[in-house]
């Protein structure tokens, strides 16, 4: 049931969070369930996210983000600046391996990942740019992990982990092992944790050479 305490921002941002991968398109009813919103008050903040330009209208009626909502996240100076710092030299590993470049932060307990290059004969791969993922399977995650403060560290290890395949370390102790290891060798291997058919290796971004 909706709030009236909420206030209009909050509101706003509810709509914008009602989407995310799975939920590329909504149709009103949709939008105004996932938001926790009542529809008359769903259909009035829409409208006026679709007048700024943060949602857009599909042909068939439904809400998708809007490309203004992405013009102001490539702003983001995180993403913006480490993109053209690395982008380069993403292109020149591309070129090495044919096989999937990925960059990615981290914020919080999560990874985002801000550029990624396709490689046109590499397995398919379940992450996208601005997509987040835990830091305790992807291989940029653990380097990410290993390198993270000691408090960061200690909250994934004291959180959920969660299993995206068998190969999925969840047992704490375990992890902790690898972390130490990832910061001993320089590197993290990610293999088979997100899909049974991946593998990923990233190095430790400090070590040159």
């Amino acid at each position: 049931m909706e709030s009236s305490r909420r206030s209009v921002a909050d509101k706003l941002f509810a709509l914008l969070s009602a989407f995310d991968a799975e939920h590329l398109e909504l149709n009103l009813t949709e939008l105004a369930d996932r938001s926790g919103m009542v529809l008359s008050t769903a259909h009035r903040r829409a409208a006026e996210l679709v007048t700024w330009g943060a949602l857009e209208r599909s042909p068939s009626g439904t809400y998708r983000i809007g490309l203004r909502l992405w013009e102001l996240a490539s702003l983001a100076p995180r993403g913006l600046g480490l993109r053209e710092v690395a982008l380069p030299f993403l292109e020149d590993l591309y070129v090495v391996t044919r096989q999937n470049v990925q960059l990615a932060v981290r914020e919080g307990l999560e990874l985002v990942f801000v550029e990624r290059i396709a490689g046109r004969d590499s397995i398919p791969v379940m992450t996208r740019v601005g997509g987040r993922f835990s830091l305790h399977a992807t291989g940029v995650g653990l380097v990410l992990l290993a390198f993270a403060p000691r408090d960061v560290q200690e909250a994934v290890l004291a959180g959920p982990l969660p299993a995206y395949t068998r190969q999925t370390i969840t047992d704490p102790r375990q992890l902790h092992r690898l972390l130490a290891d990832v910061r001993r060798e320089g590197y993290a291997v990610s293999d088979r944790m997100i899909t049974d058919d991946g593998i990923s290796v990233y190095p430790d971004p400090r070590r040159r050479g």
